[in-house]
């Protein structure tokens, strides 16, 4: 009997915990609800559970779903404080403090998640931050295959000098220019993720929408993370062993960075270029490149030093099976003095060993970037290398596949009401830029349906930054600006354009500041109708007079002006029918900028900030907005036959 009573309880206590009602996460205290729309609460409980739901007075109840999910929409509520959310059943839970006011869904990869602690005058800032009117929510980092329904972790926090350092700090400079004018709560939901493609932010059914993804996302298995890794992994190693006829986890490291370890078999990798690109394909993990050359002995005695380019992601070096240097920066050149003596006449093994953690991988930038330098003598290092995969890592990493930040951290926050999206993304997909005109309209297009709303989506044009290319060359970074702009021509969106605000040698640029009062004002004049310039001057049309070209803009505000004190405008060239741009003279005269070259007697094509430092651009309307980079022809791009794929499935 007694050990009857003992298994009762355990029953009962059981059936208690079941029965017990949940919130989703996203439901906590200091929380801000969307003002002046219908307002969705929801949870988990017992099926048929009566749940009761109390808010400013008001009462909804409902019965929960044979699967134990319920929903509740308030009516419509004007801006509050100091509200307590209840909800009641077999358990109650209040949450308290809470706000109603204007919340906005702030996303994007790590220029959104940079935090008002990293950025510009951040200690007078923080001593300012006191206004509890003010709220922010980071949802935590996590990746999934499969559509989730809860966040990993998260809570509200009021703003103040303690909570405000660690808030997205676009939103927030975002958020403090909108409460100076509305004078009413307003809520941040940072859902944003460093280095983050914009592939991981798009959900399943918006890619199987689309007829330029819906090949890729058919190759994606529905089946849990855990699952698709090992299958990655399997037909990864089949095809990397096949290629290399060589198993993998099976170097001797002491012999393949000696001079005369026999890689004549191995198959050959261009460098610089990722290994992506290449016959390597999408992988991860550990590869080494050999490269001979041949020195006479006076060659061998000289100062001398190697470049590398550039290595994603760390890099040990070797030559003659001496160490030389070693980075663990994706991104960084590789400038590396070599010690005297270990040079020497006749054959020289270079070995690289690289370990790619997720994204591209290997060495790549530019030819001329890649060499051994012998006092005054250079020797290209460009070419074909020998290469070996040692291992290889299949991980979950953000990038890894489509979709994975879309299930874990936008899916579990439907149907929360916000006003309107904040994006602050581009840099992870420069290198496919032309796909991006049709990726970003795609994911803007895939949120608003899975909301059901059709809500306004402002976005931050790429800053100013030092990349590789130019007008000449081709940029990826000014294609991938451009596909931004091209983005305007959906509906309801807004582009804050930041080329006079970015740092050429930081991809990160701190004056965050500004950036959020672009982006309010465009939602205040857009959405409480405030008459106010929000936007940046853009081209509209082109005419050839003779020698000149007459460039005309929208959006010019009170008028163009330059910050040149002699009047000349800056950041423009010129291109006759050879398509060879040259530096151009450009005076605003009116309303338009009149271009010219004495290079270019015939103009066929203007260009303006094409190039990824666009700081020299000085072309602004009166209220200080700076004028979209673009250009008037359709020539060639560099990034038009680059697409997003997943290999080895």
């Amino acid at each position: 009997m007694k050990i009857f009573t003992i298994i009762l309880s355990l029953l009962l206590l059981c059936f208690s915990v079941q029965a017990k009602i949940t919130l989703p996460k996203i439901f906590s205290d200091n929380m801000v609800l969307q003002r002046e729309t219908a307002i969705p609460i929801w949870g988990t409980a017992n099926a048929g559970e009566n749940v009761t739901v109390s808010l400013n007075k008001k009462t909804v109840s409902v019965i929960a779903e044979a699967n134990g999910k319920w929903l509740v929409d308030f009516k419509p509520e004007k801006a509050a404080t100091n509200l307590t959310l209840k909800i009641s059943g077999e358990n109650t839970i209040e949450i308290k403090n809470v706000a109603i006011g204007e919340v906005w869904l702030c996303s994007g990869q790590s220029n959104m998640e940079w935090v008002v602690g990293q950025s510009m005058n951040a200690e007078q800032e923080l001593a300012e931050a006191e206004n509890p009117n003010i709220r922010h929510i980071k949802i935590a980092r996590n990746v999934s295959s499969l559509p989730q329904n809860e966040i990993k972790n998260g809570s509200w926090q009021v703003s103040n000098s303690l909570n405000t350092k660690d808030f997205t700090a676009v939103g927030y400079f975002f958020a403090k220019n909108l409460y100076r004018e509305l004078k009413v709560p307003i809520g941040i939901i940072n859902s944003s993720w460093g280095g983050t493609n914009i592939e991981t932010w798009i959900s399943r059914e918006g890619f199987e929408s689309s007829n330029e993804f819906k090949e890729m996302i058919s190759t994606m298995p529905k089946i849990d993370l855990e699952s698709i890794i090992k299958q990655k992994l399997v037909s990864a190693t089949k095809q990397i062993e096949q290629l290399q006829e060589v198993k993998l986890n099976s170097v001797d490291e002491a012999a393949i960075k000696s001079a005369n370890f026999d890689d004549s078999k191995l198959p050959d990798l261009k460098v610089p270029e990722l290994w992506e690109a290449q016959s390597f394909g999408e992988i991860d993990g550990v590869v080494w490149y050999r490269k001979t050359i041949n020195l006479t002995a006076s060659q061998s005695k000289k100062s001398a030093s190697i470049s590398l380019a550039k290595i994603d992601d760390n890099d040990i070096t070797f030559i003659n099976g001496v160490e030389i240097g070693k980075t663990n920066q994706w991104d960084k050149p590789r400038n590396y003095k070599i010690p005297d003596g270990v040079l020497k006449e006749g054959k020289n093994v270079i070995v690289v060993k690289v370990t790619d953690t997720g994204g591209g991988g290997g060495i790549y930038s530019d030819a001329g970037d890649v060499k051994l330098s012998l006092g005054d003598e250079n020797i290209s290092l460009a070419g074909k290398w020998k290469a070996q995969v040692e291992s290889l890592v299949i991980g979950s990493n953000e990038n890894a596949f489509p979709s994975l930040c879309y299930n874990a951290m936008i899916n579990p926050l439907i149907p929360y009401a916000f006003l309107g999206v904040l994006w602050y993304q581009g840099e992870s997909n420069a290198g496919r830029a032309y796909q991006y005109r049709t990726a970003f309209p795609l994911l803007i297009n895939d949120w608003r349906k899975k909301w059901n709303s059709n809500f306004p989506f402002y976005f931050v044009q790429l800053a100013t930054f030092t990349t590789d290319g130019n007008s000449n060359n081709g940029s990826g970074w000014a294609e991938l600006r451009e596909a931004q702009t091209m983005t305007l021509q959906t509906p309801k969106t807004g582009m804050a354009v930041t080329t006079d605000i970015g740092n050429p040698k930081d991809i990160h640029p701190t004056n965050k500041q500004d950036v959020g009062k672009r982006l309010a004002a465009m939602a205040l004049h857009d959405i409480f109708k405030k008459n106010i310039v929000s936007r940046s001057p853009n081209f509209k049309s082109m005419k050839v007079s003779a020698n000149q070209a007459v460039i005309q803009f929208e959006n010019i505000g009170g008028g163009l002006m330059t910050t040149d004190k002699n009047g000349q405008v800056f950041g423009f060239e010129i291109a006759g029918s050879d398509q060879i741009f040259y530096p151009a003279n450009a005076v605003i005269k009116g309303n338009t900028v009149i271009v010219s070259s004495e290079k270019v007697v015939s103009p066929q094509a203007v260009r303006f900030g094409w190039i990824g430092d666009a700081s020299a651009n000085n072309l602004f309307n009166k209220e200080g907005f700076p004028a979209v980079p673009f250009r008037t022809d359709d020539w060639k791009t560099v990034t038009k036959d680059a697409k997003y794929k997943i290999s080895n499935f």
